[in-house]
């Protein structure tokens, strides 16, 4: 990834009188940039108006994110506070989620059962183990993931490791809601995130210390300094202040706790207090803030697969964030981008499970004794005649236990809609010839 383009020497530019008119001239283009939040390598390609150079275009905008910036109590290693602004495109999506969260078809939709509200978070779950792990160079196909965790089967290698450690963890996540932030708590989460991955087995759960070998971001060509965390010997401090960061109530200031997240998984991704392992800390623990605060819809994002699918837009976020001033606005403008998608897709997935439920209870009107699992797995099976099913894979994919799982898909067989067969110790399961016909 090439490193964003240094911006003018505001210095310089500032020589220059600032008029009314200059200001005015150049108002809609500093809206727009605004808006879509540009950094300098964006500006300067945008159609100037006649009179302003792309420089004083520049000084205009930085001149109005400083009179609407609001400072956060995190600094960076040489004492200089971090700030964010709210432009319309931040207040927009924030607007959306807010609805979303607190409207959503899996809250207050009394059609969707708990039980499918269960499988919806499993799947999330899942999704977001995988694709948290890929961002950090696990090498897997989803298939191959989904069919690992659906059945519980133990890790093969590395990738598989981190994907399984991922799905735990976010599990884990739930069980600390109460507590407030703490060093040790993010310390058990990496530890949990990172089991068996690491090149030390010494460095799981531990903050680098100024023994430690110092630590840097690379770019892919494996040479090229993306970003030089602060020292060791700074790092227990700037976690504290994070923590305390966290905790405060901001009875001087309000921040929306989606923004309070942002930050977070920003500034830990920043101070990097581990050796490795990061970035999956890092967002495992944006996660944490945002059901802690009763955003359970998180429950059932996968915010991570939107980030995967616009990997180099994320890193680059981070770099404009730290070398403008330390504005945080476009890292917080990204995630934002990432939820909002994140949330097109779980509505999505919500529509077409909802259509394919309604098939299955037409399909399934002439079997009164079946529940909700069965129906959806018959759908699952009209659907893609050519699935196979097993216990294990029933029982995690609705949460259920073995026994519950085992006796859906006998029950379903001694209808003749199921056919049976052993492979090894497992059993599986498989549609009989013209399902939908039977």
């Amino acid at each position: 990834m090439k490193i964003p383009e240094k911006a003018p020497d505001l210095e310089k530019i500032l020589q220059q009188p600032i008029t009314t008119d200059l200001v005015n001239t150049a108002r809609e283009l500093v809206r727009k940039a605004n808006n879509e939040y540009f950094y300098w390598d964006s500006l300067k390609y945008e159609p100037m108006p006649k009179g302003i150079t792309p420089e004083v275009a520049w000084m205009l905008l930085k001149m109005s994110r400083f009179i609407q910036s609001r400072h956060i109590a995190l600094t960076d290693s040489k004492g200089r506070q971090f700030s964010y602004g709210l432009p319309d495109c931040v207040l927009r999506d924030l607007h959306f989620i807010d609805q979303q969260a607190g409207g959503s078809i899996l809250v207050d939709e009394p059609s969707v059962h708990s039980e499918e509200k269960r499988r919806y978070m499993i799947r999330s779950l899942v999704d977001e183990a995988i694709s948290s792990s890929q961002i950090e160079g696990a090498v897997t196909t989803r298939v191959i993931a989904k069919e690992m965790l659906r059945t519980g089967r133990k890790p093969k290698d590395h990738s598989e490791q981190m994907i399984y450690n991922n799905y735990l963890s976010m599990q884990m996540l739930k069980k600390h809601l109460a507590e407030p932030l703490s060093v040790e708590l993010i310390q058990k989460i990496h530890s949990c995130i990172t089991v068996n991955t690491l090149d030390d087995p010494l460095w799981i759960g531990r903050i680098r210390t100024p023994d430690d070998d110092e630590i840097h971001v690379f770019d892919s060509d494996g040479q090229t300094i993306l970003h030089a965390p602060p020292k060791a010997a700074d790092v227990p401090v700037l976690m504290q202040s994070m923590c305390d960061y966290a905790n405060s109530g901001g009875d001087d200031e309000f921040v929306n706790p989606i923004i309070k997240g942002i930050l977070l998984h920003f500034w830990l991704a920043y101070v990097h207090p581990f050796m490795d392992g990061n970035g999956r800390t890092a967002r495992a623990l944006f996660y944490w803030y945002m059901l802690k605060h009763r955003y359970w819809l998180f429950e059932y994002l996968s915010v991570s697969t939107a980030i995967l699918n616009a990997r180099a837009q994320y890193y680059r976020s981070f770099l404009y964030s730290e070398i403008d001033d330390n504005d945080a606005t476009y890292f917080i403008v990204y995630n934002l981008k990432a939820i909002h998608k994140a949330i097109e897709e779980l509505n999505a997935y919500i529509e077409r499970k909802q259509k394919e439920k309604r098939n299955a209870y037409r399909f399934a009107e002439r079997y009164p004794s079946l529940n909700i699992r069965q129906r959806a797995l018959l759908a699952s099976a009209i659907e893609k005649p050519h699935k196979i099913f097993t216990i294990e894979t029933h029982a995690n994919v609705h949460g259920v236990t073995y026994q519950t799982a085992r006796t859906d898909l006998l029950g379903l067989r001694d209808m003749g809609l199921l056919r049976m067969r052993k492979e090894g110790k497992k059993f599986i399961f498989s549609p009989v010839a013209e399902i939908v016909k039977k």
